[in-house]
């Protein structure tokens, strides 16, 4: 398999597929503005991406992954927005360009994560035909990306700012405020594919953590220009983080046995399951 060519040809897909859901969006309205301008910024569109694969893998609907997998980076992209503003991480670059908030201003960047998150629902039931799998779908990604999952880890991420987590409240806090949206893409991709929602949990849980200990130690050690981000801001201000509270190399070793089980998961998947497999692999490698 030539793993960049098939993730090229998944992200050039769900990059096609965002740009016309951009202009879908109102026009001549500076939210629709804002919006499509976090939306269409760039990124790994891993979480989309997860959601093709794990389709493909398995041998469902394409059209209903792709579907499910945009609404889940729409939902991405709002907690990216939310994520930035001076309220909460105060950020003012992301992905190489100014973030949401600096380039349009606080109230209309508040109301474009807004927009996404809801639009992102809206786009599933205008889309998806099968109407049962799109409720099993939205009733697993609003799970995800509420106070039991995303929500819920932002919280407890807040408040271990000001009181020093411990590693097991570190683990609870990113398996919801990273992991939830990963899981939401294993979801995405199985159900499009006739199978529970829970399928790929083995994968992703493992793959969500990875991904986080990886963001963590590229925050010490990664290229600000490759990152297209301000490095160090944990570092800086004390915050809870693998590396902060495990070291760098001790960081790195758990990266490996998370990666390491992301892997073996794979084995669900059977034949099928290489481009998850180097997908994993990828992460663990992986420079922003």
């Amino acid at each position: 398999m030539d793993f960049n060519q098939k993730l090229n040809g998944y992200t050039e897909k769900i990059n096609g597929a965002l740009k016309s859901i951009a202009e879908s969006f109102p026009k001549n309205n500076i939210v629709s503005e804002a919006m499509a301008y976090s939306l269409l910024a760039g990124g790994k569109r891993i979480r989309p991406v997860i959601a093709l694969a794990v389709a493909d893998s398995l041998g469902g609907d394409m059209d209903m992954a792709l579907c499910f997998g945009c609404a889940l980076e729409m939902i991405h992209t709002y907690s990216l927005i939310h994520d930035d503003l001076p309220c909460m991480d105060n950020d003012t670059l992301r992905r190489g360009m100014p973030t949401c908030h600096v380039k349009y201003g606080e109230a209309y960047a508040l109301l474009a994560g807004d927009g996404l998150l809801t639009y992102a629902f809206s786009h599933i039931t205008r889309n998806v035909k099968d109407k049962a799998k799109a409720f099993d779908f939205i009733n697993y990604l609003s799970a995800m990306a509420g106070i039991e999952g995303m929500v819920g880890g932002q919280t407890d991420d807040i408040k271990a700012e000001k009181e020093r987590a411990d590693i097991e409240t570190l683990y609870s806090i990113h398996a919801r405020k990273t992991g939830a949206l990963i899981n939401a893409a294993g979801a995405a991709g199985a159900i499009a594919s006739g199978c529970a929602a829970s399928f790929a949990e083995g994968y992703t849980k493992s793959l969500g953590l990875a991904f986080q200990i990886k963001d963590d130690i590229l925050d010490v050690e990664g290229d600000e220009s490759k990152m297209g981000k301000t490095l160090m801001k944990d570092i800086n201000s004390e915050k809870s983080t693998f590396v902060t509270l495990l070291g760098l190399e001790c960081a790195k070793a758990e990266l490996t046995k998370e990666t390491n089980k992301a892997i073996e998961a794979c084995a669900a998947f059977k034949d099928e399951g290489e481009f998850l497999t180097l997908l994993a692999k990828a992460m663990l490698e992986r420079e922003n």
